[in-house]
């Protein structure tokens, strides 16, 4: 039996489209992911990340993920005013975007992303991308949370 509470190890994906939502989510869990919590909008996301994020008792997730479509410009505007509260917190924050030049990765890394990742289209690809989220995931857990 599977037991879900706010205590467990846990992946936050802020995403705005559900579909690409749930196919990311079966792709991480099927590599071995923790619980993966979605959020379906920026407004939502960043809610959730306050609300969570002021709880100290409470976990917090190992990664933020943000793949929002609503606009070009929508990751980068989320990554902008929120990595400094993640980067605070020690909380790792992952962008998924469509595949750019080295130019457009290191705006979002400057910006304050930890990890870009890319949208692929071809299956292959896109297991190797949520294996390599999941890698990145497990690189970056905090020392804190091992044992509880």
């Amino acid at each position: 039996m599977n037991v879900v509470s706010d205590d467990m190890p846990f992946i936050a994906l802020i995403d705005d489209d559900g579909h690409s939502a749930h196919l990311l989510t079966r792709m991480l869990t099927a590599h071995g992911a923790p619980q993966v919590r979605h959020v379906g909008s920026a407004e939502g996301g960043e809610a959730f990340l306050v609300e969570c994020l002021s709880d100290i008792d409470r976990e917090w997730p190992g990664l933020v993920i943000v793949d929002l479509k609503a606009h070009s410009g929508a990751n980068l505007e989320f990554v902008t005013r929120h990595q400094a509260l993640l980067r605070q917190k020690g909380i790792p924050l992952a962008v998924m975007m469509q595949t750019t030049d080295r130019v457009g990765r290191q705006a979002m890394q400057d910006a304050g992303a930890t990890a870009v990742f890319f949208r692929q289209a071809e299956l292959e690809a896109y297991r190797r991308e949520a294996a390599a989220i999941v890698s990145f995931w497990a690189r970056n857990q905090r020392l804190d949370a091992v044992g509880m």
